[in-house]
């Protein structure tokens, strides 16, 4: 069975678009800025790092969370590797996901050591700094069959307008249930029926300043046992 691809249009020959979803892969004001106010102070990091952290994410996409947090965790000096799971329906080409990473010198250096390992049907890298698994295919399906549990949870599907499907209360209840004691979560999205979702599974959900046009996002926590 071949994998579904992402459909894409290039706007201003850098910011990738979904053609299906009608939606761009990151903040036509700076992705990577929304990256680091949203998923990683969102879910408070640096500062929760410790060594096996855990970093769960729906939609994968350009890879840009990915690299992101890569380069935060080598530059506060964390021990060890950093694990990192991705749910992707709809993954894009390795050349795709360069071209689109090229637009933040920010990150050149993650992204150039990581661009020999991108291939086709990649499902895994085992580095000495990071444990990345891609798990293919619809996270409603995925995701529950999932044995892991993520420290921190990256909620980055296109917009709930145009992208329920990764939104809906069943999905965040598998969130919650794949989040570790004491866990969080975060996106960028602050519509309601995302928050009464996360509620309903069992987080305790705030709304911080979003990022850029957004007036606000959601950060979610799950109790400590």
């Amino acid at each position: 069975m071949h994998d579904q691809r992402a459909d894409l249009q290039w706007r201003d020959d850098a910011i990738p678009v979904s053609t299906r979803f009608d939606d761009p892969y990151f903040s036509l004001d700076n992705g990577l800025a929304e990256t680091a106010h949203v998923f990683l102070q969102g879910n408070d990091l640096p500062m929760r790092f410790q060594p096996g952290f855990h970093i769960a994410e729906l939609g994968f996409g350009t890879g840009l969370n990915l690299l992101a947090a890569l380069k935060l965790w080598r530059e506060t000096g964390q021990q060890g590797a950093l694990r990192f799971t991705s749910f992707e329906a709809f993954p894009m080409t390795p050349a795709e996901m360069i071209r689109a990473q090229s637009a933040f010198p920010e990150i050149a250096e993650v992204a150039g050591d990581l661009a020999p390992h991108w291939t086709d049907d990649l499902n895994r890298l085992d580095l000495p700094d990071l444990k990345f698994d891609l798990v293919r295919g619809d996270a409603r399906t995925t995701l529950p069959q999932w044995s892991g549990q993520a420290d921190g949870w990256f909620l980055d599907g296109f917009s709930p307008a145009k992208n329920p499907e990764l939104w809906g209360p069943n999905l965040m209840k598998e969130v919650f249930h794949h989040t570790a004691p004491g866990g969080t979560a975060a996106t960028y999205t602050a519509a309601g029926f995302v928050r009464r979702g996360l509620q309903e599974a069992g987080f305790t959900v705030d709304r911080r300043p979003g990022f850029g046009r957004k007036r606000h996002m959601t950060t979610a926590r799950k109790a400590q046992q």
